[in-house]
């Protein structure tokens, strides 16, 4: 804390910030409030460099990404501290029984946060750009994943209401060509009407060119048999239909630029290699686990730390004689998914991992509680190999476990 001039903490909000500033070495406390506008933000950071000269200034805040982070990392008079907002929602029950919640207390119970736990707090230590812009797009990547499902459990929904047949004619929703198709041909009644060389057209631009898959889809369309003629029902529906299929088709083109863009931006980093490596990771999540542990290898002491941090590692409570374990509800969710998702892929393309999951569910335990198990495993795999700058070799870790005598090989054997 002596390293700081000044502690401060910000209760952020859209239209404005409250602030409360504690000089070190005083009793005093300043409340203010400026406006979020980056001009307003600026003004601010730039005062307080004049007014602690050659002096830098602890600021917490309840955000560890977000406009006011963008805005205030720049400047490097300025240390930025990360506080959960749960722990400040806690602290404030603690010692305001009412639950009251106003911004300026706020402010001041994260200064407090930081006069009294700072040694507990993790400073927010920027990337480089280049590896900030990759975050930002996987992470923005799979948002819009999730959103074209969410859109496309809507399509097959409301198809299913009057046109059923056109999702078993496409298999695999996320394509343009199934877009086009319901664009074209919106209910059977439409695509019953052309021709047989117009579909073998439309196929074929679209390069589908196995015979016998548009063969038997120009069977099924002449043979099919509506669900309901009721125009009360259909034309609903069909609009509809019209819209998602238009919004859904801008998502898999902003999906298609996010993936260029973050090939671009992957190729370029230097741990490329490390991330290449790992059994099932791909052209998707290899990016997304290089953003997860970042360029800073001094960031982490030991693998427990991130497995703790990506809320992979379970927590056990104790109560008097009683024990017990709980999923870990504060941590980054995007992290989470990140190694909980490659950990499922990794079963296809790594015979431990594989042999791994066969063991856990022979033992009667769930699907999701043995990805996570396995995840907790390859965290602790992927941490040394990105410790020491070295790509992972399945060969040379069966090895390892070979020689430990691991009860894992001698059940892959005799499975």
């Amino acid at each position: 804390m002596d390293n700081f001039a000044a502690l401060i903490g910000i209760d952020w909000a859209d239209k404005k910030h409250d602030i409360c500033e504690h000089p070190n070495h005083t009793d005093k406390y300043h409340y203010s409030i400026i406006k979020c506008k980056p001009e307003a933000l600026h003004e601010w950071a730039m005062s307080l460099k004049k007014r602690y000269p050659n002096q830098q200034i602890a600021v917490a805040c309840e955000l560890k990404k977000g406009p006011i982070i963008y805005a205030l990392a720049k400047y490097n008079h300025i240390t930025l501290f990360t506080i959960n907002p749960s722990t400040v929602a806690k602290y404030r029950k603690a010692f305001t029984p009412s639950g009251a919640k106003d911004d300026p207390t706020d402010a001041l119970i994260q200064v407090e946060i930081l006069t009294l736990h700072m040694a507990k707090l993790t400073a927010i230590e920027p990337e480089t750009p280049a590896m900030r812009s990759l975050t930002q797009l996987v992470e923005y990547r799979r948002n819009l994943v999730q959103d074209s499902v969410d859109l496309s459990n809507k399509i097959t929904a409301t198809l299913k209401n009057y046109y059923p047949q056109a999702l078993e004619w496409f298999k695999e929703k996320d394509t343009f060509i199934f877009c086009d198709f319901i664009s074209k041909w919106s209910s059977l009644a439409k695509v019953k009407r052309v021709k047989k060389q117009t579909l073998l057209d439309f196929f074929n631009s679209h390069n589908s060119h196995y015979a016998h898959v548009n063969d038997a889809r120009i069977l099924s369309i002449k043979s099919a048999m509506p669900l309901t003629e009721d125009v009360g029902v259909i034309e609903p529906n069909k609009l509809l239909v019209e819209v998602l299929i238009a919004q859904f088709r801008v998502l898999l083109k902003g999906i298609e630029s996010l993936d260029i863009a973050i090939k671009d931006a992957y190729k370029v980093q230097d741990d490329k290699v490390i991330f290449d490596s790992f059994p099932g990771a791909g052209p998707q999540l290899a990016p997304r686990l290089l953003v997860a542990l970042g360029s800073n290898r001094d960031r982490y002491d030991d693998a427990s730390e991130l497995q703790k941090y990506a809320g992979i590692a379970p927590v056990i409570e104790r109560s008097g004689k009683k024990m017990w374990t709980h999923w870990r509800y504060s941590c980054p969710t995007f992290l989470r998914q990140t190694f909980v998702e490659w950990a499922g892929f990794s079963i296809r393309y790594s015979f431990w991992a594989k042999a791994y999951y066969e063991q856990q569910k022979s033992k009667g335990k769930p699907h999701n509680s043995i990805i996570r198990s396995l995840a907790f495993k390859w965290i602790r795999i992927i941490f040394r190999c990105w410790k020491t700058s070295t790509p992972y070799d399945e060969s040379k870790y069966l090895e390892a476990l070979k020689r430990r005598g691991s009860p894992l090989l001698k059940f892959a054997i005799n499975s």
